[in-house]
């Protein structure tokens, strides 16, 4: 194991909190609706509270499994431009990036960028376990006992995801690119809401990352 990877471990661990209480969450409202077994399943498999969130609203409001599925897929697009920009970092043959692209998750990006467009393949794996762990374990938390957890909302746990992501961002404002890059995308978010289905504007927005990384090229 790298200094790198310890590096990475050790900025997941801090991350922990709020990725249990999103998986907590999480766990509480889609228990009802998917039953335990499948809701575990999900969030094992998917990995990525925002997609799954989404699929989880169609699916709770009467929609289709392919409407939840395509909901979800809206969401999980944007990693294409982040995995543009990671893949360069990443090692050996295109199936061994492949398997490692899939540690690429919100926090994990930021942790591993080195600001100046490169990436630490080690410290992304690194800050991407802890995570895993604590996303799965309050599913499982949220399944069990949502019963006794009660409303997420009521418990504050909603707020949570909204200031996780604003930290995230603070910490990669680090020169004009990047505020320029993160204003561009705020902007492209906000005009594109009142008018597109719900995963588009953050799909779009993501676009923004590639400005920023040709900028800096």
């Amino acid at each position: 194991m790298t200094d790198e990877f310890h590096a990475g471990v050790k900025a997941g661990v801090s991350l922990i909190l709020p990725t249990l209480a999103g998986g907590i969450s999480f766990g509480v409202l889609a228990e009802p609706v998917l039953g335990a077994a499948a809701s575990i399943v999900m969030s094992i498999t998917v990995f990525s509270g925002a997609a799954q969130f989404a699929a989880l609203t169609v699916l709770a409001t009467g929609g289709g499994a392919l409407a939840a599925i395509i909901a979800g897929m809206l969401l999980n697009a944007r990693w294409l431009p982040m995995g543009l920009a990671l893949g360069p970092s990443l090692r050996g043959s295109r199936a061994r990036r492949a398997v490692e692209s899939v540690a690429l998750v919100d926090a994990s990006f930021v942790v591993a960028s080195n600001g100046d467009g490169t990436f630490s393949r080690d410290r992304l794996i690194g800050s991407t376990l802890p995570q895993f762990a604590a996303w799965n374990l309050g599913t499982v938390i949220g399944v069990l006992g949502g019963s006794f957890l009660g409303d997420p909302e009521a418990l504050g746990l909603d707020a949570m995801f909204p200031a996780f992501f604003a930290c995230l961002l603070f910490d990669l404002l680090k020169d004009r690119t990047s505020v320029v890059t993160a204003a561009l995308g705020a902007l492209i978010a906000f005009v594109l809401m009142p008018f597109t289905p719900a995963g588009v504007p953050v799909v779009a927005a993501a676009c923004a990352a590639l400005i920023g990384l040709r900028a800096r090229a």
